[in-house]
């Protein structure tokens, strides 16, 4: 697995190394060792998937507080999204920072987001999945989010969303959210 540091502090894009011949490829898209190996948590407990219908469907910026706080791994195994988070971590040196990275069925990558990050999607294709590997098992409870257009982060999404949740637009400004 090659691990690739994100400008965002503990934020890693994982690509995964290809053993490739004339029948295709393999290669692990996990492997516990080689994340306790680079200090990162190995102990992901949950997979879901969260399957989208349409282009320009946006989803998030969703983190779960403490106790409940996760770091996830996730992939698109399907079409195409538009991937950001969010340092929400007062302590860290790259808070209140987003970045965005395009995850796609054909690049196969993977973005491992650390505990204290909110997280958020938009589609660019119709039929996209996104797999979630995550540290926690959900709790509704201490499910939280902040805007998706809130003016304070400024995030540069490639499209307008088309489709959205009542909850996700909902969601309270940064200056307003609990903390994770």
């Amino acid at each position: 697995m090659i691990f690739i540091e994100t400008s965002l502090a503990g934020a890693y894009v994982v690509e995964m190394e290809r053993l490739e011949d004339d029948r295709g490829f393999f290669a692990r898209s996990f492997c516990a060792e080689e994340f306790a190996a680079r200090g990162l948590p190995a102990n992901l407990s949950q997979c879901s998937v969260s399957f989208n219908s349409h282009r320009a469907t946006l989803r998030g910026l969703h983190f779960q507080a403490d106790p409940h706080a996760e770091t996830k791994l996730v992939r698109c195994t399907a079409g195409a999204v538009h991937d950001v988070i969010v340092d929400l971590r007062p302590d860290s040196p790259s808070h209140r920072r987003w970045l965005g990275f395009d995850l796609t069925a054909d690049n196969r990558r993977a973005l491992f987001v650390p505990k204290g990050f909110a997280h958020g999607f938009i589609t660019l294709e119709d039929r996209s999945e996104v797999l979630y590997m995550m540290s926690v098992a959900y709790a509704p409870g201490f499910a939280r989010g902040v805007r998706w257009n809130d003016p304070a982060l400024a995030i540069d999404w490639p499209l307008e969303p088309r489709h959205l949740a009542d909850r996700d637009a909902a969601y309270p400004l940064l200056e307003g959210a609990t903390a994770p």
